[in-house]
């Protein structure tokens, strides 16, 4: 099953190099560092991948078992609609807090930079990933390449892996919100709705789970 995905991503990777308009942006379809991942989060006006806007990015580096946080990056994006009330109760950045943020798709350079060919880490991250490409389709032609790999996917089956093999059929109720994962993973938490803080604890999270399916 493996060697099908990997050829799929192998595939997948071909063609959207050959539909890359930007080559500046070509290092993104090298052969990944061996052992590294970049983390990421973003912070939006509201939930709607169409309309809704990022108004903070952050981002970190995992080396092995390690969390880099000394090689992460932290940006301010200034929309250019308003920043609801209901999305400052969220993330408390208000319209005045990203005035002077960066323009979106110089955030999203600085970003692509970042993370070069690494593979993606984040909770909930096709949504991340789906306010990005708004982004990135337009610059590169093409979506961001890397592989995605979703936090809260691996600690659903941690849990399923852990229960009772009369339970491991059908469609089994695991409580996968951020807060429950990583009380239940035992992981030290930061503020939530923070870009950085949310990156820095689904790195965490990451390698807890890669650690524990290792056994």
């Amino acid at each position: 099953m493996h060697g099908l995905h990997d050829r799929w991503q192998g595939w997948r990777r071909r063609w959207q190099l050959a539909r890359l308009r930007a080559p500046e942006f070509a290092f993104m379809f090298a052969p990944p560092p061996p052992n590294e991942w970049v983390a990421l989060d973003c912070e939006t006006t509201g939930l709607n991948v169409r309309s809704d806007e990022i108004i903070a990015i952050g981002a970190v580096r995992i080396a092995g078992q390690r969390v880099m946080t000394s090689e992460r990056l932290e940006l301010l994006v200034r929309p250019r609609g308003g920043v609801s009330p209901d999305s400052v109760r969220v993330h408390r950045l208000r319209a005045r807090d990203v005035a002077d943020g960066l323009p979106v798709q110089d955030a999203v350079k600085r970003l692509m930079h970042f993370i070069g060919s690494r593979p993606l880490v984040g909770y909930y991250l096709e949504f991340d990933v789906a306010m990005l490409n708004r982004v990135v389709r337009p610059l590169l032609g093409v979506g961001l390449p890397q592989p995605c790999i979703e936090v809260s996917a691996m600690y659903h089956d941690h849990k399923f892996r852990q229960l009772p093999p009369s339970h491991q059929q059908g469609n089994v109720d695991i409580d996968l919100r951020f807060a429950t994962l990583m009380a239940d993973l035992a992981l030290p938490t930061r503020e939530a709705h923070d870009a950085l803080n949310d990156a820095v604890m689904a790195a965490l999270a990451f390698i807890k789970l890669q650690r524990l399916r290792a056994g």
